[in-house]
């Protein structure tokens, strides 16, 4: 395996690890394996490591991306003598994960925008009711393309979703939920069967009374719940409810216990890949495999 990615790299330069992956084969574990433990290879990772928490790791804290996704869309495959043509490859990924991410927070902007626009239409107090935040790949600035099937339909979707955390006040008519939720609900329908968009909307709308009974971070849910407020920008609506959040996961200390499971997280994934390095493909069991891609990842990785 080593040998056929020197020659491949000497004939086409430094390659995405999905590159590669396209060229020799679908094994992903052996070439990952055999890039990180050849002196000859070199790899770049693009972007960040940050928290998801899920609820088959004990403690419930891991990274994303996973190991495989990491490999296949984040990271360069260089020759170790070559080092100024990794590090330009490496640049240009990360330029090219800026303009998806980009691309995808404008097109979250444009559809809050135009429900916001119509719903303001209607009555000029709803603005200030409820807040609309954005979530997930984007805000860590780590958006990607690769094609993925949807988990409810299977339809394949264009890479990261966009996930949508809808906050309203206490106060708001119930007809304003029913608003937000049949416009949000609507768009997401249409950009999801368009074949020329394939964009996948995630989307939750609660009031703020329910993340004051999240923010008890008592339950995995709850530390989801709590997690996605943690990460997420305002996209659209009301910045007096938007701080009002951010102000609840500090009062109740869930910042200090993310930052511990980031930490727990990062200690996990660098066992995992002192793990994986020592084991054969062929020797490996349903749970070994979880170190390297989720379940969730199963289906679209095979």
């Amino acid at each position: 395996m080593e040998e056929e990615i020197v020659r491949l790299l000497e004939e086409q330069g430094p390659l995405t690890g999905a590159e590669l992956r396209a060229a020799l084969g679908n094994d992903g574990f052996g070439q990952w394996k055999a890039c990180m433990r050849s002196p000859k290879l070199e790899i770049r990772r693009v972007g960040r490591r940050y928290l998801r928490l899920d609820q088959k790791v004990e403690g419930y804290a891991r990274l994303s991306p996973s190991i495989l996704r990491e490999f296949l869309t984040y990271s360069v495959v260089g020759l170790s003598d070559a080092p100024a043509a990794l590090e330009a490859r490496a640049g240009t990924l990360a330029a090219r994960i800026g303009e998806i991410t980009a691309a995808k927070f404008r097109l979250a902007q444009r559809i809050m925008s135009d429900i916001g626009g119509r719903l303001l239409g209607e009555d000029e107090s709803a603005e200030d009711r409820f807040c609309v935040l954005l979530a997930g790949d984007v805000v860590y600035e780590m958006a990607h393309d690769a094609p993925r099937p949807e988990r409810s339909t299977s339809r394949m979707v264009r890479g990261s979703d966009l996930d949508l955390v809808v906050i309203m006040d206490d106060q708001a008519p119930e007809e304003l939920f029913k608003r937000l939720d049949d416009a949000i609900y609507e768009q997401k329908h249409r950009h999801l069967i368009n074949p020329s968009i394939r964009e996948e909307i995630d989307y939750v709308i609660k009031p703020f009374e329910r993340l004051q009974e999240q923010a008890g971070f008592d339950t995995f849910k709850h530390m989801v719940s709590c997690k996605i407020v943690d990460e997420a920008v305002l996209l659209y609506g009301s910045e007096r409810l938007f701080q009002a959040a951010k102000d609840l996961l500090v009062e109740r200390h869930i910042i200090k216990e993310l930052e511990a499971m980031q930490r727990a997280a990062t200690g996990l994934r660098d066992e995992a890949e002192r793990q994986l390095l020592t084991r054969d493909e062929d020797s490996l069991s349903g749970g070994d495999l979880y170190l390297f891609y989720t379940s969730e990842e199963s289906e679209e990785f095979e």
